[in-house]
Order: structure tokens, then sequence, then C-alpha cells
């Protein structure tokens, strides 16, 4: 019973620990990313991280035990032009779509990710996305039903030379 005791106790201590660290304990990184950080954004989409200028806003949430979170970040680019956004020469898996003309589940994604203003201020409201001048590409999208819970988006606006970044699950 003693063993038991002390092993019950040890459980406990180290599922407390365990929590703590994290659900409780965690902050989020305000304006912490660097290049380094956000380079596979852009290896994601097929243009490529020479093209990182700087890192202008992110927000990194604490990721909850069940893998909820909000990862945002907004990063100014050199060059990007709409002829290399609408045609795949390179073979790329996914493809930009302009935010104007979306297939249904993109269009849900969209509407999903865009419900986290208060903690990205900074970051395009779903009406400031949604315009035939901003592109995005998705490279990831789960759904519950048809519902998404959880996205990794990258939108484009080509004429500020900004790459905006979401990953959300909820």
């Amino acid at each position: 019973m003693v063993w038991g005791g002390l092993s019950l106790v040890g459980v406990i201590i180290i599922a407390f620990f365990f929590f703590y660290s994290t659900e409780i304990n965690n902050e989020p990184l305000v304006d912490k990313a660097t290049r380094e950080d956000v380079r596979f954004v852009l290896n994601w989409c097929g243009l490529g991280d020479q093209r990182i200028e700087k890192v202008l806003k992110s927000y990194v949430s604490p990721h909850s035990f069940t893998g909820d979170h909000l990862d945002a970040y907004s990063i100014k680019i050199t060059d990007v032009t709409i002829n290399e956004l609408i045609t795949n020469t390179d073979n790329r898996p996914g493809e930009w779509y302009r935010m104007d003309s979306l297939p249904t589940v993109l269009n849900e994604a969209v509407t999903f990710v865009g419900g986290w203003q208060h903690e990205t201020p900074w970051f395009p409201t779903e009406e400031e996305l949604r315009k035939k001048d901003i592109y995005v590409y998705p490279w990831s999208i789960y759904c519950h039903g048809v519902t998404p819970s959880a996205a990794e988006l990258i939108f484009v606006n080509p004429k500020d030379k900004i790459i905006y970044y979401v990953s959300a699950q909820m």
C-alpha cells in the first residue's frame, strides 16, 4: 500500500506539471517570429523563402492538449506577380485561388479563420481578404462533416507584397 500510495502521488505530481506547462503557464508569443521561423510559409506555397524581406507581425498561441491553437504571421516579401500565382508550371501540389471565386470548402475555411480578430487585430478582416486582388493558398483544411474545425491558409496581396499565414484549430 505504501508503494501504491507513493506511485499515486508521483503520478498526480507528474500530471500536474504536465498540465501546468501545457495549459496554465503558456503565454502567446507576440511579435517574436524571425525569418527562419516563417520560412515554411513561402516554401509550402512554392514561392520560396528567398523572397522574405521581414516579419511584420506574428502571433503564436500556446497549443492546448487537444491541439487547439491560433498561429498567424504577416510577412513582407520582395516581389510576387499575379501571373506566377495563376500558373502552376512548377507542379506544386496545390494552387492559388482568387478570393472572390472560392470553392465551397475553402470559402468556409476562410470564414472559420476570420473569427480571431481579437487576438490578431493586425490580421486583415474577412471582409478585407475577400477582394479579387487577394489570393489564398489552402495548405490544409480539416472538417467535421462539411464544417471546418482546423485550417492552415496562406494569403497573398501582390500589390502590397505581403503574405498572411494563419493556422487555427478549435
